[in-house]
Order: structure tokens, then C-alpha cells, then sequence
């Protein structure tokens, strides 16, 4: 993504073709993704911004019950998901993401409880490698180069505390970011957020000029 998705921005549409004069911004589970990508490829990206965003701890068993243990054992196919509930697509989603597995069908990845309903050690060592605040402290010389980096969060948000963690890690290493705590939930203020906030955060510290 970070590579063939943006060559191909680049060449379908009029872009300044450069770091400098690229955001990567992401809210939620896109929040996730931006802080994740953001990470590894600031030889892509010139400025950070993350919404919100999900997943930065490691999962532990992300509400596996029986009944939802009981609900995957009785899909036959990926499209038997349609009539799982929410946190069960979630874990399904995770699974799929973090701890695929070619040679278990059908649904083709491991979940972190075995039959007999006991921890799966490997597969949460698999999940909690993909948690950004796992890895964090080996992407310090990527993080450095960004030209800003901004995270923020409400603060009825259950995923504040990650994010303020996140910045407390960066704040730590001397890398410069800003963190805001505002009034609202996961979803309220987003749209206000990204017209108010995100966006004159690009206009001022991405470049807009090809000769700059």
C-alpha cells in the first residue's frame, strides 16, 4: 500500500510526487493502519496525523466466548459470517490480518483459543507483533523524520489511553508531536475534527509547491 498504492495515485492524478507533499492520515482501524504505515514508511510520508485509532496495545482474547468459539465452528465458509456479531467480525478480521494460516480452512486462519477453549500462546505472540505499541521503539530514526506528527482522541473514547500512551512513547524519545484530548466520542467530532483540524495540519506542514 504505502508503495504501488501511492506510485499509482501518482501517476493517475496531478500530484507533487514527493514526501514533503504527503499526509497519511486514518482514523479508527484506519488509524491503526496510518500509525502502523506510518511507522515503516516515512520514506514515503512527509506529515502524520492519527484519529482515534484502534488496536495500538496488543489483543488479548477480544471477547472470544463460547458462544462465539461455538459460532466459528459452525462456518463452513467465510460467507457464513454474515450473521456473526460485530466483536465476532472484529475477531475474525484480526485473525484473518495477524494470524492467517493457509492449511487451516475455511475460514484460513488461527484464533488465539484451541479447541478445548485454552490460550493459544503463539497466536497472541503473532497478534501482540502487530500492536504499534509493541514496535514502536524500533521505527525512532523513521519517526524523527516526519515534518509533524498529531494524534488525537475524545475523551469519552475508550481508546484514549492508548493514544496518550502512543504520545508518551514518542515524548519520551524526544520525537516532536502534538496530542489532543477533545469533548466527544469515537464518532461525534470526526467530521468537525478532519475539516478543522487535519486539514490545516497538512496545509501547514505538508509542501505544496514543486519547487520547495
Amino acid at each position: 500500500m504505502a508503495h504501488d498504492l501511492v506510485a499509482e495515485v501518482d501517476r493517475r492524478y496531478r500530484t507533487i510526487p514527493k514526501r514533503e507533499s504527503r499526509g497519511l492520515v486514518g482514523h479508527s482501524m484506519g488509524g491503526y493502519g496510518a500509525t502502523r504505515i506510518g511507522m515503516k514508511h516515512a520514506d514515503v510520508f512527509g506529515a502524520l496525523y492519527l484519529m482515534s485509532p484502534r488496536c495500538l496495545s496488543a489483543r488479548t482474547l477480544m471477547g472470544l466466548t463460547p458462544e462465539a468459539m461455538q459460532a466459528y465452528s459452525a462456518m463452513k465458509s467465510p460467507a457464513d459470517s454474515a450473521g456473526l456479531q460485530w466483536m465476532q467480525h472484529a475477531t475474525l478480521a484480526a485473525a484473518a490480518a495477524w494470524s492467517p494460516n493457509p492449511q487451516n480452512p475455511p475460514l484460513y486462519l488461527d484464533l488465539p483459543l484451541d479447541a478445548q477453549g485454552e490460550p493459544r500462546a503463539d497466536v497472541l505472540a503473532k497478534w501482540a507483533a502487530n500492536a504499534p505499541l509493541a514496535f514502536v521503539d524500533q521505527y525512532v530514526g523513521n519517526l524523527r523524520r516526519y515534518a509533524a506528527i498529531a494524534m488525537d482522541v475524545g475523551d469519552k473514547d475508550g481508546l484514549k489511553d492508548d493514544t496518550a500512551t502512543l504520545h508518551q512513547a514518542l515524548d519520551a524519545y524526544g520525537i516532536a508531536n502534538s496530542f489532543t484530548l477533545y469533548e466527544g466520542d469515537h464518532t461525534n467530532r470526526v467530521a468537525f475534527r478532519f475539516q478543522e483540524q487535519v486539514m490545516p495540519f497538512f496545509n501547514q506542514h505538508l509542501q505544496f509547491g514543486a519547487g520547495q
